[in-house]
């Protein structure tokens, strides 16, 4: 019997890449969509996504979604407030529509973003926790009648005349 010796896969012992994600042209999708690797939506998408790698909006992408993401290029339309720990790249094609916050921003001619933009390049700050609901306004006051049958108030700003007439 030959002896038969059992090599390792050139892959063992390294992690393999993650898979790429694609939404393509002509396709849509509404939900949740979370990506361990890169991502590219190149169709209709609706919802939220979160994506550990590069994110790619394709020419004829439309994007109605909140985005958290690494890097993300922006050649079609995304309609939603984003946040790149790295870069944020809008193409001469590409429109943002919603807030972002980035660590890097680059927008070629012919780009376009409406909203606000902060940029951080040295990293993005936690989150801030949203704001607990405001509490309810107190009832107006009301004055009490005092036995004369004027109001208290009446009262007060009559004894502050008394009072400032003896001074002048």
């Amino acid at each position: 019997m030959p002896d038969t010796e059992i090599k390792p896969s050139p892959s063992a012992g390294t992690r393999p890449e993650p898979p790429l994600t694609v939404l393509s042209e002509g396709d849509s999708l509404r939900g949740l969509l979370q990506m361990q690797g890169d991502g590219h939506l190149l169709g209709t998408f609706e919802g939220e996504v979160e994506c550990e790698g590069e994110l790619l909006i394709g020419h004829e992408a439309r994007v109605t979604a909140d985005i958290r993401t690494l890097n993300i290029t922006i050649s079609g339309l995304v309609k939603g407030n984003l946040s790149a720990s790295g870069r944020l790249k809008i193409t001469a094609t590409g429109r943002l529509e919603g807030d972002a916050r980035v660590g890097n921003l680059i927008v070629q001619e012919g780009g376009v973003h409406h909203g606000s933009i902060d940029v951080h390049p040295e990293g993005l700050p936690a989150p801030q926790p949203r704001p607990a609901a405001l509490p309810q306004p107190a009832p107006p006051l009301t004055l009490p009648a005092v036995a004369a049958g004027r109001p208290q108030i009446t009262a007060s700003v009559d004894r502050v005349k008394k009072m400032w007439g003896e001074f002048f």
